[in-house]
């Protein structure tokens, strides 16, 4: 079996994701983003299953500065639909709870439930975790907000389902690998992504990419982050839609590199279909 590591506890988003897309393998949770990509680094695990952004929350910032450091490539990537649940301990109904207790993003896309409820907020570590507390406690007077998965895990009832304020709440998730893998970019949409750093020339941002509008090259995301605590030191985080190996991406390169002292690849990988 091959081994996949997550951060958070059992029945986390994360550990759903992975259960999503790697269905019959073994699952490590981890305590940090930090310790998830070592576990890959050291072979403790073949892979892992990083957030990267949020459709509400936007990118996961220790991600972008954890992941060109790594040594790691991607090899695939993943959208999972976030939905919140609330979970009481067994036989407890909605009419027996007073407060209830989750991270606090999870509670702040529940306010509405939360209010048309009179019910208490408690702000936590996380979502599994509370859910694992709340087993714990045994009081039916307390539930927790998690994913499915963490009620089952931890013998909760469900109570209430998918009682988020937006239905659109997706997190994108990576998967890193210690080694890259080859695409048929004829069998497959293909996504390409990188990092790179400007020259400290006028207008180098603009014409560093004036190369993919030029050619073609469709760019998804590009975002910025500063590296090595300088103001003046900008790294940037872009994905594209084809293969280094198409003519177009070549040409787009080529000339980014005029323009760049720094590129690296941190990926080839096939475009997963967004989820609704």
């Amino acid at each position: 079996m091959l081994k996949v590591a997550f951060q958070g506890e059992l029945g986390a988003f994360g550990h759903a994701a992975v259960r999503a897309t790697f269905p019959n393998e073994q699952e490590l949770p981890c305590t940090t983003f930090e310790q998830t990509v070592a576990a890959v680094q050291n072979g403790t695990a073949d892979y892992a299953m990083v957030p990267v952004e949020n459709s509400l929350y936007g990118r996961i910032t220790d991600i972008h500065h954890l992941l060109p450091e790594s040594g790691l490539k991607i090899i695939g990537e993943y959208f999972h639909r976030v939905n919140m649940n609330l979970l009481g301990v067994k036989g407890a109904k909605l009419d027996d709870i007073k407060e209830v207790q989750s991270l606090s993003v999870a509670l702040g896309q529940c306010r509405n439930f939360i209010k048309d409820h009179n019910l208490k907020a408690i702000n936590a570590v996380d979502t599994a975790g509370s859910a694992r507390e709340v087993a714990e406690r045994g009081d039916k007077s307390r539930a927790a907000i998690a994913s499915k998965l963490a009620g089952e895990i931890y013998g909760l009832d469900l109570i209430s389902s998918d009682i988020e304020d937006a239905d659109h709440n997706t997190t994108r998730f990576l998967v890193m690998s210690r080694n890259m893998i080859e695409v048929d970019p004829t069998k497959h949409k293909v996504k390409t992504t990188f990092v790179f750093r400007v020259r400290n020339v006028a207008a180098a941002l603009y014409k560093a990419m004036g190369g993919f509008a030029t050619n073609g090259v469709n760019m998804t995301k590009l975002e910025s982050y500063m590296v090595d605590g300088s103001f003046t030191a900008t790294q940037f985080y872009a994905d594209i839609e084809g293969h280094p190996d198409d003519p177009g991406v070549q040409d787009a390169f080529e000339e980014l590199a005029f323009f760049t002292h720094h590129i690296d690849i941190l990926g080839v990988y096939p475009a997963a279909t967004k989820q609704d």
